[in-house]
């Protein structure tokens, strides 16, 4: 992980964003929701904008965040992004009714273990982002991954979970246990059989895996 320094030098340099976002950004700390790091998405965006990719699947909406940077960034791009938590829902679609890029998102509601169906009625993905339930990365990416483009990838966020994947000694039982199921997916992934996997030291770790020819 980049150092303090190194982190706000980046983050410094990165231009304004439309004001809708910035007030997304604010509410996110404001109520401890979790959104993608400043330098991660834009990390993330250019990714996307290389790929020009035009049809995104994101497990894991929060408020909207995310998704609608990434319908920003790509404005030929639909985005279908799935979200379980009412209130978070209902924060999105919000955010959503307010940006001219909202008509390009479609929100699934649900369980993003149990939507399957929906999301691949929409498929296929020229890029997947997962960005939900860390404990069931795995599951999400074994799910999906079929649904992906020849020439897709899949972006997975948190990956170093604020450096901690890392830490031998952990206190807490429960970030414990956190941090073994991500550091048991990303040695999961790295060894995939079916995808070239490289990890990113940028915003919380992503992983950028790319289906082998």
């Amino acid at each position: 992980m980049l150092n303090d320094k190194l982190h706000s030098y980046i983050e410094k340099l990165i231009p304004n964003r439309e004001p809708l976002f910035i007030e997304m950004e604010n509410y996110a700390i404001e109520n401890k929701v979790p959104i993608m790091e400043l330098a991660g998405i834009e990390a993330l965006l250019q990714l996307l904008r290389i790929q020009d990719s035009k049809k995104i699947l994101e497990v894991g909406t929060a408020i909207g965040y995310s998704a609608l940077r990434m319908a920003e960034a790509l404005p030929n791009a639909s985005i279908v992004t799935i979200e379980r938590d009412l209130e978070r829902i209902q924060c999105a679609e919000e955010y959503m009714s307010r940006s001219k890029h909202g008509k390009q998102i479609l929100l699934i509601k649900g369980d993003a273990l149990e939507v399957e169906e929906i999301v691949s009625g929409q498929a296929p993905y020229d890029a997947i982002f997962v960005d939900a339930a860390k404990g069931q990365y795995q599951k999400f990416f074994e799910m999906y991954s079929k649904y992906l483009s020849d020439n897709g990838m899949i972006i997975t966020d948190n990956v170093l979970f604020k450096g901690l994947v890392a830490e031998s000694e952990i206190e807490s039982k429960r970030i414990r246990n956190l941090v073994k199921k991500i550091d048991g997916f990303n040695q999961w992934l790295m060894n995939h059989p079916d995808f070239h996997t490289v990890i990113l030291p940028v915003g919380d770790g992503i992983a950028i895996s790319k289906k082998k020819r």
